[in-house]
């Protein structure tokens, strides 16, 4: 079996290459948080994602999104990581940490000097993949979360190094 050739697009909601990324996601965050997941999936409209303070991009493999992520100006200086996301059929492959080191970079070369982001405490998995790639908790992760609480995380980018390889690097 060969290993697919990745490539990293630039795209905008709407674009018919994130369908996968909205339907899946929408579904991970219904299933593991009740109907509150649609609304979460509505917070923000689609403009907030574009540029030139905004970004999603998609992980291709041979053409087809395997993973993805976006980020949205949270201030001046913060961008805010969200919708990771990688394809049910893909996952345990080190491709959200790869997403994860795109958006830095993209961020960092946007003009931001941080990341904020936030997880649910159902998502362990995430939680596990943001403490692995350099982020702060700001919170106890040594305690159990709070049923629906958000789990706050931050990155300096000014004094750390990316989650992962960059964009021309192997997969």
């Amino acid at each position: 079996m060969s290993t697919p050739l990745f490539e990293v697009q630039r795209v905008r909601l709407g674009d018919p290459l994130t369908e996968p990324l909205v339907r899946e996601l929408t579904h991970e965050y219904v299933t593991r948080y009740g109907p509150g997941g649609h609304a979460e999936m509505a917070r923000y409209p689609a403009e907030e994602f574009a540029p030139p303070h905004g970004l999603l991009l998609l992980l291709l493999a041979d053409g087809e999104p395997v993973a993805g992520g976006a980020y949205r100006r949270y201030d001046d200086t913060t961008a805010e990581i969200k919708r990771m996301w990688t394809h049910s059929a893909h996952r345990r492959r080190g491709l959200a940490r790869r997403v994860l080191a795109e958006l830095e970079r993209a961020a960092a070369a946007g003009g931001y000097r941080r990341i904020h982001l936030t997880t649910g405490p159902r998502q362990p998995e995430a939680k596990q993949l943001y403490l692995a790639a350099g982020y702060t908790p700001l919170f106890d992760p040594d305690l159990d979360p709070p049923e629906f609480r958000p789990l706050p995380f931050e990155k300096h980018l000014t004094d750390r190094h990316p989650a992962g390889p960059s964009k021309g690097s192997a997969p």
